[in-house]
């Protein structure tokens, strides 16, 4: 199902523009009624939400459909396994990874709710977990911080990358509102070449990031991002734009990232993000899963922090995003920055689907 609302004011980033919000959804059923929700990042390119859509009624829903799983990680590596040359051969292997993710998020739910167990407590977490206000748009932010501030989060991150003097006139006003105990993390999307990265890296040190995210493209050499760490005086992030085990085990040896961010939503689903957080963990980095959509992938992403615990914040979008709530149901109350999930089972959410009927696809 995809779901598409219109939005006010637009989200802006370093290399695109959302004028809506669209989420896909994916809604799994057992034989005895029993229903799993999951969610597939559709961001970008603005019209992928419906190319994935097919994709996954055409490819990935008949061989999901087909047999009966012990666990939800056997479909995530079979379904890998089958559609690897697939997404070869159409060169779309990271919308065939994205599709799986969100099947593999409802196939958790759906586990989860026939144990009785949250997915928190399932996969042997806490329920406690620690948000941070992202998605802070370049005009105006200190208004929106300020309001995220008022409604309980103590830690946020602002979109740069729109040239030198608005990117440090944005921070040295965030920073001048929010004092300098409070976390402030800067998000360039991929937005600057290596040259540009060097340039800017000493300008934001006194603004004291707690990290700087995807400074240069994902696929930027390693030893690109090793000198861009070692001059940095602050951590980098990345994760949201890295696919596979191999990608993210690469990452971790190349000692270049401080803070990875998965998209649950994007490649792995809890099958393969869950392992990775304790493998991150284990390395003595910070794990703060990404995710910038609808209610559904937001509450798996808040789960799946939960669930590998250790330092560091669950990502949650600043933005209006009518999605947020109508699939997610009311967003937990923020205490002391803090979120305390629930114990219902599995995700813990019932998608409002039926109300959400005039903006579906």
């Amino acid at each position: 199902m995809v779901f598409r609302v219109p939005i006010a004011t637009p989200v802006v980033t370093s290399f695109g523009t959302m004028t809506d919000r669209p989420a896909l959804v994916v809604r799994i059923e057992d034989a005895d009624g029993a229903v799993g929700w999951g969610e597939v990042w559709c961001n970008f390119p603005n019209v992928g939400a419906e190319h994935r859509a097919r994709m996954l009624e055409n490819y990935v829903a008949p061989l999901l459909l087909a047999r009966a799983w012990p666990d939800p990680m056997a479909a995530f590596s079979e379904l890998t396994a089958r559609l690897h040359v697939l997404g070869l051969q159409c060169g779309e292997p990271g919308t065939i990874a994205q599709i799986i993710a969100g099947a593999d998020i409802a196939l958790w739910d759906l586990t989860g709710k026939l144990l009785g167990k949250p997915l928190w407590k399932l996969l042997g977490g806490e329920p406690e977990i620690r948000p941070y206000a992202s998605g802070i748009n370049p005009t105006d932010p200190e208004k929106l911080a300020a309001e995220k501030r008022y409604a309980g989060y103590r830690a946020f991150k602002l979109k740069i990358g729109f040239g030198a003097d608005r990117d440090i006139a944005n921070l040295a006003a965030l920073r001048e509102l929010l004092g300098p105990e409070t976390p402030l993390m800067a998000d360039v999307n991929q937005g600057w070449n290596p040259e540009t990265a060097l340039w800017m890296l000493p300008r934001l040190q006194q603004y004291d990031l707690g990290w700087l995210e995807e400074p240069v493209p994902a696929d930027t050499s390693w030893p690109v991002w090793q000198e861009l760490a070692r001059k940095a005086g602050m951590p980098l992030a990345a994760g949201e734009n890295l696919r596979g085990k191999a990608a993210f085990e690469e990452a971790l040896h190349s000692k270049a990232i401080g803070v990875f961010q998965p998209d649950l939503g994007k490649w792995g689903g809890f099958s393969g993000c869950v392992p990775l957080g304790r493998l991150v963990n284990g390395e003595g980095r910070l794990f703060c899963p990404h995710w910038l959509g609808g209610g559904i992938g937001l509450m798996a992403s808040m789960h799946l922090k939960a669930a590998v615990g250790g330092p560091g914040y669950v990502e949650v979008d600043a933005n209006d995003n009518p999605l947020r709530e109508a699939l997610g149901g009311r967003f937990p109350d923020i205490v002391d920055g803090a979120i305390t999930l629930s114990a219902r089972p599995g995700l813990g959410i019932e998608p409002d689907v039926e109300g959400l009927r005039s903006f579906r696809r």
